[in-house]
């Protein structure tokens, strides 16, 4: 089974998505360094030399070939391929998607000393709230096609999830 995590920067689509692919025996895959590999650059660097644009359609790409794969895997999307070229209905159509829906002030401290967020390296705290929230209102009507969405994630409440799924 393919299993795609959705959700904001910090929601822990790679920390648990690594914990999730351990428990069911089969490959993570980190879109971002997926990207990162094709490219041989950052994402920081890509956003920066080639801009957000030509992020997005690597970031569509790899998803495609991943969906397109014969193998299984847990992969953690970037917060924003489900949201661009069709991203979510690519996800929904070849696997399984799992919305983790973290309250923004909790992703707000996850990523308090981030540095490697594209999109939320500007301007001070204040900025950064607003801009999370803005992002969290853009996204949230694509987030919540997923077919599970699990309210302030752990291991436990994904492996329960995916138990009523099955």
């Amino acid at each position: 089974m393919k299993i795609f995590l959705i959700g904001l920067s910090g929601a822990g689509k790679t920390t648990l998505g690594k914990l999730l692919a351990d428990e069911l025996h089969v490959p993570f895959v980190d879109m971002d360094w997926e990207i990162e590999k094709k490219e041989n650059k950052s994402v920081g660097e890509i956003f920066s030399h080639e801009g957000e644009d030509h992020f997005r359609r690597l970031e569509s790409e790899v998803l495609r070939d991943w969906a397109g794969a014969q193998q299984d895997f847990v992969m953690g999307t970037g917060g924003g391929a489900p949201c661009f070229h069709n991203g979510m209905e690519v996800i929904n159509q070849s696997g399984l998607s799992i919305f983790l829906d973290v309250p923004v002030d909790e992703l707000l401290l996850r990523l308090a000393s981030a540095t490697d967020r594209p999109l939320l390296n500007a301007g001070d705290e204040r900025d950064r709230q607003n801009k999370m929230n803005a992002l969290r209102a853009a996204r949230l009507p694509i987030y919540t096609k997923a077919h599970i969405i699990v309210e302030n994630p752990s291991l436990e409440k994904l492996l329960s999830a995916l138990r009523l799924k099955m």
